[in-house]
């Protein structure tokens, strides 16, 4: 239940009970994945990571064992990860195989890249070639990339429009940032849905562990990368996305902002953040919405 001082009225709730009863979950390639898999809800929409050192066929081949389980597996397919068109063609192959009909193409963080320098050349590639994608997503950034300008940035969204069918924010825990961002955007001309981005719920030790399993050189990347969340995980009691998401309930309601739905980063999470999501559903019942206890 909510304190009246969050000012969650009855449309509210339902905005975020609909958006955070059907997320998307994002999973990392790592050994933990296979028994953090099993708190996944039935049926869910699950998004694959891709990192360097686990080579983009560890994606591929965990996209397929979900999907074959009977999950809308999503895989990251890193452009800077990829070889060339054969290497492409290939991975294209073992999708179809599996039956995906849906990815989310980045650039991603491979030190040598092949043929693929982003993910806009990535993509016209695809196109060239021709692919029985249903839904190709793209990353967008409300706060900016630590290596990319803007402009830079705003050029490869406007480009990529044509080619893809929506976008996912990155991180964010400035639900004002993001409303400004998506206004900007549409008045741009960019009319892609997009899925917002935010994290699950994992204590600092674990985020750590994952930073450390990833490698090395990926470790760096990743914390740096996350430097807002590890922040918020140092906070007595560690971070809860609750907040951000009451700040975010005039964004989910509102029809010019085109989101679709929310995406969790549940860092290989699952079991805690599937808990806190089932907890926080409860709370925005209609039965319990009157009450005073604090979420």
């Amino acid at each position: 239940m909510f304190r009246r001082s969050t000012g969650l009225d009855a449309p509210a709730r339902d905005a975020l009970a609909k958006a955070v009863s059907a997320p998307r979950f994002e999973l990392i390639p790592l050994k933990s994945v296979e028994a953090q898999a099993l708190f996944l809800p039935a049926g869910a929409t699950v998004t694959v990571t891709a990192s360097p050192t686990r080579r983009i066929e560890a994606t591929v081949e965990l996209s397929a064992r979900l999907a074959g389980r009977g999950f809308r597996a999503i895989p990251h397919l890193a452009a800077r990860m990829i070889r060339d068109r054969a290497h492409l063609r290939s991975l294209l192959a073992c999708l179809d195989a599996a039956g995906i009909d849906r990815i989310f193409v980045v650039g991603g963080d491979g030190d040598q890249p092949g043929d693929f320098q982003d993910g806009l050349s990535l993509l016209r590639a695809m196109a060239d070639l021709g692919h029985r994608f249903t839904e190709i997503g793209v990353p967008c950034y409300p706060q900016g990339h630590p290596t990319i300008p803007d402009d830079r940035l705003l050029a490869a969204l406007a480009q990529k429009q044509p080619l893809v069918t929506s976008m996912t924010t990155q991180l964010c825990f400035d639900a004002g940032a993001i409303r400004t961002w998506l206004a900007a955007r549409r008045a741009d001309g960019i009319g892609l849905p997009v899925t917002l981005g935010i994290p699950g719920v994992a204590d600092l030790h674990k985020l750590i562990e994952i930073s450390a399993r990833i490698g090395v050189r990926d470790s760096r990347r990743f914390l740096s990368k996350n430097t807002a969340l590890v922040g918020r995980f140092l906070r007595p009691g560690g971070y809860r996305p609750d907040g951000l998401l009451a700040a975010l309930a005039p964004t989910l309601l509102d029809p010019g902002a085109g989101v679709q739905g929310l995406h969790l980063y549940t860092f290989n999470q699952v079991e805690t953040t599937e808990q806190w999501r089932q907890a926080y559903l409860a709370r925005l019942a209609p039965h319990g919405a009157a009450g005073s206890a604090a979420p």
